[in-house]
C-alpha cells in the first residue's frame, strides 16, 4: 500500500516514504528524509534531513527529529540522523543530527522504547533494546549500550559511555562512564551493585550472573587500582570459563573515556 498522508501534512518532494507509512495532521517532512515501510508519524511532528528512519517505528506527536545540532561550531555541514527499526518515540522527543567533529551522525538502533521529552544531542550513539524514561537527557557524543535503561530525569554529560545492561535511578546525574551491567543512581551518580534482575529476564545463566557479581566486587570493593582490577577481571574470566560478559566488561574498562564511575 502507498503511504497515507494527511492533507494538512507538508512533505518535501525529495522525501522518500516506504509502503504503509502514515503521516499525521500538520506534520512536516523535510528534504532528504527517508522513512521505512510501516512507520507511523503522528500529528505535529517535524522531521528534517538528512535523516534515515527504518521500518515499523511509531513516532508520537510533537517530536522533532533531525534538526541541526545544538553546537556553536556547526556550520551547516550535511550530517545525519539515523534511526533503526521498531522504535517507539514518544511525545516531544528531540533528536539532533551529528557534527563533522565526531561521527557525522547521531544513531539510534532498533527496538528502543523512548519516552516523552527525551533529548539526544549531536553524535549520540544508542544501541538496541534500550529504555529511556521520561525526560532522560543526553548531551553530545554520549554512547549507550544495548539493553541499557535510563530512569526518568537522568542527565548525562558529554562523551560519557553507558555500558550494556546498565540501569540508572530516577534523577541520576552522570559525569563518568558507567560500566556494563552496573546499577547506578544519585547526584552525583554512584554504583549500587549489578542489574541482576535485568540479566535474569534476558536469560543470563546463574553462574554467569555470579561471575559478573565477582567482577563488580573486584572493581568496586577490592581496593585495587583500575588497571589492577581490569587485569583481575580478565584473569577471572579465563579461569572460570565465562569469557563473554567479563570480556565485554574488561574491554569497556580498558577503553578511553571520561573515567569510570567508582
Amino acid at each position: 500500500m502507498p503511504a497515507v498522508i494527511h492533507p494538512t501534512a507538508l512533505i518535501d518532494s525529495s522525501a522518500r516514504l516506504g509502503e504503509n507509512v502514515t503521516i499525521g495532521a500538520y506534520s512536516v517532512i523535510g528534504a532528504d528524509v527517508e522513512i521505512g515501510a510501516g512507520t507511523t508519524v503522528g500529528p505535529h511532528v517535524v522531521i528534517e534531513g538528512p535523516t534515515r528512519i527504518g521500518r515499523d517505528n511509531r513516532i508520537y506527536q510533537f517530536a522533532s527529529l533531525g534538526a541541526a545540532p545544538q553546537d556553536k561550531k556547526y556550520a551547516g555541514e550535511p550530517t545525519t540522523l539515523e534511526i533503526g527499526d521498531r522504535n517507539t518515540i514518544r511525545e516531544f522527543c528531540t533528536f539532533n543530527r551529528g557534527t563533522v567533529q565526531d561521527a557525522g551522525a547521531t544513531r539510534v538502533g532498533s527496538d528502543n522504547w523512548i519516552m516523552a521529552y527525551v533529548h539526544l544531542a549531536h553524535d549520540c550513539q544508542v544501541g538496541d533494546h534500550t529504555i529511556f524514561a521520561n525526560n532522560a537527557q543526553l548531551a553530545g557524543h554520549v554512547h549507550v549500550g544495548d539493553w541499557a535503561i535510563l530512569g526518568g530525569f537522568t542527565v548525562v554529560h558529554q562523551f560519557v559511555r553507558i555500558g550494556a545492561h546498565c540501569i540508572t535511578g530516577m534523577g541520576s546525574i552522570l559525569f563518568q562512564d558507567v560500566p556494563p551491567f552496573v546499577t547506578a543512581a544519585g547526584n552525583p551518580c554512584a554504583p549500587h551493585g549489578i542489574n541482576s534482575e535485568g540479566l535474569k529476564r534476558r536469560g543470563y545463566a546463574p553462574e554467569t550472573i555470579a561471575a559478573i557479581k565477582r567482577a563488580y566486587k573486584t572493581l568496586y570493593r577490592s581496593g585495587l587500582k583500575l588497571e589492577e582490577a581490569v587485569a583481575a577481571i580478565a584473569a577471572d574470566a579465563q579461569a572460570h570459563g565465562e569469557p563473554a560478559p567479563l570480556a565485554v566488561l574488561a574491554d569497556f574498562l580498558a577503553a578511553p573515556g571520561r573515567g569510570i564511575l567508582r
